[in-house]
């Protein structure tokens, strides 16, 4: 067996292991934002959306480190 992650088969077509882990991170990282906004902290960023962009890069990488293992 492979210990390495290979593409995802879902009936005749092959996707990429970074589908799961980049939705699974822009989830995590619009839940982490919706509760930046609520507990109004969002207001110390400059620029919200590299905010989100770096929180989903982190996540990424997170992920891939202790879940996934490209």
């Amino acid at each position: 067996m492979n210990p390495y992650p290979h593409e995802l088969q879902v009936g005749d077509v092959y996707l990429s292991p970074w589908l799961p882990a980049l939705s699974l991170a822009f989830l995590l990282a619009l839940v982490t934002a919706l509760l930046l906004n609520r507990l109004k902290l969002s207001r110390l960023f400059y620029a919200h959306s590299y905010v989100f962009l770096a929180m989903m890069v982190l996540y990424l990488i997170l992920i891939d480190r202790f879940f996934i293992r490209f």
